[in-house]
């Protein structure tokens, strides 16, 4: 029952979250998102976790999608300056460094945030273990490559993924 629950509130939620996005009006349109959403919600089901709704996580999830944005602004600023710089200043390598996140999820999340800056790329996961492609490796330490690329990223997902 505590699944069937979890798979209905899922879709009603997505659902909702079309119909505020879209503003449409349209039954058929509602209907078929509903269904789709069904189907996504039942597929995932093993990922609905409990409880169904934690405002904590909604929070920092709402606040998260906001650092993401203005990282993604920095990063994206930081290498425009490198690109129109007279002699660019990049040295690039693969650097490791290590997470704290327990779930799979908030790892594939944290490995795309880091992806979706520029100027880092994820290559690899194993296990607790990133392999990050940085355009200018300011030290090859782990601990401090950690600090400068994951840390700011997993306070926000340890509390929404763990």
């Amino acid at each position: 029952m505590d699944k069937t629950l979890k798979i209905l509130f899922s879709t009603i939620a997505f659902t909702l979250f079309y119909f505020i996005w879209t503003g449409t009006k349209d039954l058929n349109n509602i209907m078929i998102m509903f269904g789709f959403s069904l189907i996504v919600s039942v597929v995932f089901r093993n990922y609905l976790r409990s409880p169904i709704l934690n405002p904590k996580k909604i929070i920092y999830s709402i606040w998260y999608i906001f650092y993401l944005f203005i990282e993604i602004i920095k990063a994206n600023l930081d290498v425009a300056l490198r690109v129109i710089k007279p002699v660019i200043r990049i040295n690039p390598g693969i650097v490791t460094v290590k997470t704290k996140l327990k779930t799979a999820m908030g790892r594939m999340v944290l490995a795309n945030s880091i992806t979706l800056t520029p100027g880092t790329l994820t290559v690899d996961i194993d296990g607790d273990t990133l392999y990050i492609h940085w355009i200018d490796v300011t030290n090859k330490d782990e601990k401090a490559a950690t600090e400068k690329i994951v840390a700011s990223f997993e306070k926000y997902l340890e509390v929404i993924f763990d």
